[in-house]
């Protein structure tokens, strides 16, 4: 981690001037949403200031900038996952670049009898648009589970893909376990069936060095707000081939070549999947945010995180033992930095209520994964999520005011 200085890396961000309860806000929530850096602000709002124009509408001078801004954007985070740009799709987010997977692809190409592979692991975003398939086609789902620790049955899912499977839905990084999964393996074993593979990766590409042709997947989809960026913008990485072959799900302005009264053209991908006005700005503020974590490496902000949970795995058994319970890996190099954790006879909804007061800012319930949840026998956890701005001090407060917290419920 040289150079890499998480005290410096704060002071780009202005929500952790704040206070919470009178409070220092500790802010380790990222894997809900991440806090936005002054470039990122800046730059999002020094679109609005000088540009006024909307994309691949227009000669004028105005629309050909913004034109140049949105495609100098998709070209920027296509590079930062290894990919070219006519393969990034810009979306709404994770959630809709995995719908957009499920009925341009799915829609058109599944069969009833065909088989839908997914973990019990997946948030909602990449189970519900599969659901909706199965309903309307006939498609068979087929959950895999995990091991003891937290970890993908890999055993279990090479014995459920068949030349039935179609499609392997997969999370690159549990939001819940902070799992990583390997995701190559997972797709060679597809392929070798001649199924897609759509990965899930709002919590990885955010956090780790991620790249498309070393995944070997089809599809990535992945979300800017979660990783410095803006919201309502996410993005959509597809394998070309695989691409070219899709129908838009959503159709309009924007995305065709000529319209007659019964037909239309459609235009080449990525532009046939991006109808109507394209959330620019948001583009904009997501460039700014990949060119910060280029920046500083995402090797860099990876290796740090692995520290902080290694660090709060430790205090946390130090100083509360079997009053806390955390789920997922205990060995941080298979885990990202998430911990999810209950303190034991206390409601997680209780326990963040308690630390809100402190100032400390968590996820608590089922975080979009009530698979996995109830495969785990919880209602819910308490989530801490840790990024490149958490420093140990953040941890630290996590834990002290968890014992305090454990210690009150006990008397």
């Amino acid at each position: 981690m040289c150079g890499f200085n998480p005290y410096e890396i704060r002071e780009d961000f202005p929500a952790l001037r704040r206070t919470l309860h009178g409070r220092r806000l500790v802010y380790l929530d990222s894997a809900a949403t991440s806090l936005k850096p002054v470039c990122v602000i800046e730059a999002i709002a020094s679109f609005y200031r000088e540009y006024c124009g909307n994309v691949a509408r227009g000669v004028h001078t105005l629309s050909q900038e913004v034109t140049r801004l949105y495609e100098d954007a998709r070209e920027e985070v296509a590079r930062f996952i290894g990919a070219d740009g006519d393969e990034v799709v810009f979306t709404y987010g994770a959630t809709d670049s995995l719908n957009l997977v499920a009925y341009s692809w799915g829609l058109r190409n599944l069969r009833e009898g065909d088989e839908v592979v997914l973990t019990v692991m997946e948030h909602h975003s990449n189970v519900l648009p599969w659901q909706e398939l199965a309903s309307l086609k006939g498609v068979r789902l087929r959950y895999v589970g995990i091991t003891g620790d937290g970890r993908l049955d890999y055993a279990e899912l090479e014995e459920a893909i068949s030349e039935r499977t179609r499609v392997v839905a997969i999370t690159h990084m549990s939001n819940v376990l902070g799992t990583i999964n390997d995701v190559r393996r997972v797709a060679r074993a597809a392929h070798s069936v001649g199924a897609i593979v759509v990965v899930d990766g709002a919590q990885s590409v955010p956090h780790m060095k991620v790249d498309v042709r070393v995944l070997e997947a089809d599809f990535l989809a992945f979300s800017g707000h979660k990783m410095l960026g803006p919201m309502g913008i996410g993005v959509l990485w597809c394998r070309r081939d695989v691409m070219e072959e899709m129908a838009p799900h959503r159709v309009g302005g924007g995305a065709i070549v000529d319209v007659e009264p019964n037909a239309a053209v459609y235009a080449p991908p990525p532009r046939r999947f991006e109808a109507g006005t394209p959330n620019v700005e948001g583009a904009v503020g997501l460039m700014e945010a990949v060119r910060y974590l280029a920046r500083v490496g995402m090797e860099s902000v990876e290796e740090h995180e692995r520290e902080l949970t290694r660090y709060a795995m430790k205090l946390f058994e130090e100083e509360l033992g079997d009053a806390v319970e955390i789920y997922g890996p205990r060995d941080v190099n298979a885990r990202g930095g998430i911990l999810s954790f209950n303190l034991r006879g206390l409601d997680h909804d209780v326990v963040g209520m308690a630390l809100d007061s402190c100032g400390i800012a968590v996820r608590t319930g089922m975080h979009c994964a009530h698979i996995l949840h109830k495969r785990l026998g919880l209602r819910g956890t308490v989530r801490a999520s840790f990024y490149l701005y958490n420093v140990r001090e953040d941890v630290e407060a996590l834990v002290d005011a968890c014992s305090e917290i454990a210690q009150s419920g006990r008397t």
